[in-house]
């Protein structure tokens, strides 16, 4: 009997640590939104539709309770948004075919606040990204990568944040805000092995672009980016982690993105 009862209680004890393993251990730790909210004032591409809200019913029903419903319009690209790799790249990841586990990850982020301060066109380098490095180690597998060049302090003034409030194809060429430099880009594909990478500007390339490339060569390996991220300056260098959650369009580009960090 003495032996059955050890047996027992390995079992049970067995099993609840089994248990315990299986067990989702949700993160501690603050929240920080890293998400700007949709409304008239939300930035968008010169070229890009605009956002739209238009109520269809707001209050009291004939049986006497209340009920609101709206319908809105917008481009894609516009606000806190996710860029898929299909965006830039035939044939690769529409918003809906990006893994789950690829939008969900440790974050770090990268400050060239004083690089890109007087200087809306700056282009971060590897050199900037080998420096975090030197401080604070290598970038780890894995890793969701945010650059933070400070112009998220402008949001939603267009003509500090974008460099021009007008609109339509001649005001591309008047876009002036920092961007990843494609050299950049190529160190990360064929150095660093990230998830994804985010900053607070409207466009992973610089607004004075016309090719693209950074966003090319990043697509290309099916690495989304997160552009017009808020509250950057509310996150350590290390020591969080990030959820992305877009709206599951089918064969989208891109779409609104709802991202939280979660301080560790």
């Amino acid at each position: 009997m003495k032996v059955l009862t050890l047996l027992l209680s390995f079992v049970i004890v067995t099993t609840i640590a089994v248990f315990q393993r299986r067990t989702a251990v949700f993160p501690a730790g603050a929240i920080v939104d890293l998400s700007y909210a949709f409304d008239s004032e939300t930035v968008y591409w010169p070229t890009a539709e605009t956002f739209h809200l238009e109520k269809d019913f707001a209050g009291t029903t004939e049986k006497g309770f209340y009920y609101s419903a709206n319908k809105y319009s917008a481009a894609e690209h516009g606000g806190t948004h996710i860029d898929a790799p299909v965006h830039f790249a035939e044939g690769r990841q529409s918003v809906d075919q990006i893994p789950l586990d690829q939008l969900i990850g440790a974050g770090i982020v990268v400050d060239v606040t004083k690089q890109s301060e007087g200087n809306p066109d700056y282009l971060i380098t590897a050199l900037d990204l080998l420096a975090w490095e030197k401080k604070n180690g290598k970038i780890a597998t894995g890793t969701i990568v945010m650059l933070r060049t400070g112009f998220g302090k402008y949001y939603p003034d267009r003509k500090k944040y974008m460099g021009t409030a007008e609109r339509g194809p001649a005001a591309v060429a008047k876009l002036h805000f920092p961007g990843l430099h494609p050299d950049a880009a190529r160190w990360l594909v064929g150095n660093r092995s990230i998830k994804a990478i985010g900053l607070d500007t409207p466009s992973i390339d610089y607004g004075q672009s016309t090719l693209f490339e950074s966003h090319r060569i990043l697509f290309d390996k099916n690495i989304p980016a997160f552009e017009n991220v808020a509250n950057l300056d509310k996150l350590p260098t290390k020591g969080f982690s990030v959820i992305a959650l877009p709206i599951k369009i089918k064969g989208g580009s891109g779409g609104p993105l709802r991202i939280v960090a979660i301080l560790q």
